[in-house]
């Protein structure tokens, strides 16, 4: 149980809950053993009338139905301590459950994107669902079973030992051999639960990029090559389900079967003394009730077992995530204000997962209000300067400053909070346009989310859907063409106003004229703001301060627009073809 021992802190917070629940417990037990006590008095005061030691049939009826009133009373005061118990221990369980799936996310947005590269999203969902509803099963059902088994064990035994220790001792023979049994079993049953959990987090996994790329499986019709790649995940799962119910399914039989040993021992041991007039009926018929009420908890030891050692493993697979540090730190609370000043000095990257130098010794500078501009071939390195200037990574060697500050001793929620970034690839959430365009502004108001949409020039296509700005864009966006996706993307940095504003090729879905239009303005809205450029398009780059032209990693060419189609290289061949294109 090494990797539930993390959970110890949530006893702690909850230790108020916990205790009340044991007392309750403690109390609901106690009372309930009471009952097979009054039945033993009931059944001697009946034989010691049949036998003459009592001769007043009144004044034994009067002690039946007294005993009947207080066997009802017991029970039903029982029953609602359990009903308590429940609504303390239970609920502590799903207290829990919440501040852990919240523990879990928490610890998801803290972690650095390289995280996201090297885990499935399948795999991370299941860990916050499945594996957290594993874990919640050991605060809830086995606390409290392990609670009311022991109390019941502690008091009954000690009832039995009081009224005959003889008897008592051949009642627990088989204690033994129930312990024993547990032990093997139980270490089965968390190698077995281990595997569960990962099978079911690669089917998860691949369920979910299935349904993401559908349109993918159905335009290539591998729908059938899909289907059996999932049957054989399916079926690895299922026999790996299969065998652990096969162990878990040997527990039950093995209790009822060790409760029945003693039942028997009971009578034929407890009928032997009462012939030699050691003890009375009435105790063979108390301890033949104590033997069955300690059946369920008994036989519930099989069941709490395989739920503490499924909790263990998927714990354990919850631990790999919460004691991984993030890649980037934020090493200042103090509130950093950002002006916009950017500079890179003899900056190189490479990315540990594929070992790849993205950048190699590149240094720029930008000031605020001005706009850079970056071009380049694919792999060139232009997503990889941005997302350093988001902090999303940190620099191999050289240093980037903000504002003359090392980024690194800016404080990083400020940092990302002034900047305004438009993706390649638009992400819109599953929710309404108007909600994914005040992604950028929470509180924003209707007269902004337009005017932030007309800059994006996407308004004149909001207002012609049937529900206009509330209208659902479906997961990922997906009911939206490419050039709207990236236009409400746009619109969503715009409304943040923020002092650095990123584009990494965000008009590659829209026409020349459209991106003309939007190009003039965003000019208008950047005016005071470091923007900073990502395109393939001359058009989109050309009014810009500053243009660098990166190579494998290289700047191989910097300059303004006039100055770089002056000069032989890349620029100059890619502006005249460009213009070629155009003019055909």
């Amino acid at each position: 149980m090494k990797a539930l021992q993390y959970l110890n802190k949530y006893f702690l917070k909850y230790k108020y809950r916990l205790l009340i629940g044991i007392i309750i417990t403690i109390a609901s037990k106690f009372l309930a053993l009471q009952i097979p006590q009054i039945i033993r008095e009931s059944i001697n005061a009946a034989g010691d009338y049949k036998n003459g030691v009592i001769t007043n049939l009144a004044e034994v009826k009067s002690e039946l139905l007294m005993n009947i009133l207080l066997i009802i009373g017991a029970a039903l005061l029982s029953g609602f301590f359990t009903f308590l118990m429940r609504q303390t221990i239970i609920v502590m369980s799903r207290l829990i459950e919440f501040d852990l799936k919240n523990e879990i996310y928490q610890q998801y947005q803290n972690l650095s994107l390289n995280f996201y590269k090297k885990n499935r999203t399948g795999d991370l969902m299941n860990r916050i669902s499945e594996d957290v509803s594993k874990v919640r099963m050991y605060f809830g059902p086995a606390i409290m079973y392990t609670i009311n088994m022991l109390v019941l064990f502690v008091v009954a035994i000690i009832k039995m030992y009081q009224i005959d220790s003889v008897l008592t001792n051949y009642t627990l023979l088989p204690l033994p051999i129930l312990s024993i049994s547990i032990y093997v079993l139980s270490r089965v049953i968390h190698k077995r639960s281990t595997l569960i959990q990962q099978y079911l987090s690669k089917l998860t996994a691949n369920a979910q990029e299935t349904f993401s790329g559908i349109s993918i499986i159905k335009s290539y019709g591998i729908e059938q090559s899909a289907m059996l790649n999932f049957n054989d995940l399916a079926n690895t799962a299922k026999e790996k389900n299969i065998n652990f119910y096969k162990a878990q399914a040997l527990f039950f039989p093995l209790m009822i079967l060790l409760i029945g040993l003693s039942n028997i021992l009971v009578i034929y041991i407890g009928g032997l003394r009462y012939m030699e007039g050691t003890i009375s009926l009435g105790v063979i018929a108390e301890f033949i009730m104590y033997v069955n009420m300690l059946t369920w908890p008994v036989a519930v030891v099989g069941w709490v077992t395989s739920i503490v050692q499924q909790a263990e493993a998927s714990q354990k697979r919850i631990n790999e995530f919460l004691n991984q540090k993030p890649e980037i730190q934020n090493k200042t609370l103090s509130n950093s204000s950002i002006q916009g000043d950017i500079e890179f000095k003899n900056v190189s990257f490479t990315y540990d997962d594929t070992e790849i130098t993205a950048l190699k010794n590149v240094s720029f500078k930008i000031k605020t209000g001005e706009t850079l501009a970056i071009l380049g071939n694919t792999g060139s390195g232009k997503t990889t300067i941005i997302n350093l200037i988001a902090r999303l990574y940190d620099v191999t060697s050289g240093e980037i400053l903000i504002d003359n500050v090392n980024i690194e001793d800016k404080n990083l929620n400020d940092l990302r909070q002034s900047i305004g970034f438009v993706p390649q690839e638009a992400f819109l959430f599953s929710d309404t346009i108007k909600t994914n365009i005040k992604f950028g502004k929470d509180n924003a108001t209707d007269k902004e989310i337009e005017q932030a949409a007309k800059d994006a020039y996407i308004h004149k296509n909001i207002v012609t859907f049937n529900q206009g700005y509330n209208t659902y864009v479906g997961e990922r966006g997906v009911t939206l063409s490419g050039g709207q996706k990236q236009r409400i993307s746009i619109a969503r940095a715009i409304i943040k106003d923020p002092e650095i504003l990123i584009f990494d090729d965000c008009l590659s879905a829209v026409d020349t004229e459209t991106e003309e239009i939007i190009l003039n303005n965003l000019y208008n809205v950047s005016k005071h703001k470091t923007t900073i450029i990502i395109s393939h398009r001359i058009s989109s780059v050309k009014n810009a301060d500053k243009i660098i032209v990166l190579d494998n990693g290289k700047i191989i060419q910097q300059g303004s627009h006039n100055e770089l189609v002056n000069k032989n290289g890349y620029y100059k061949v890619l502006f005249e073809q460009q213009l070629l294109e155009k003019e055909i």
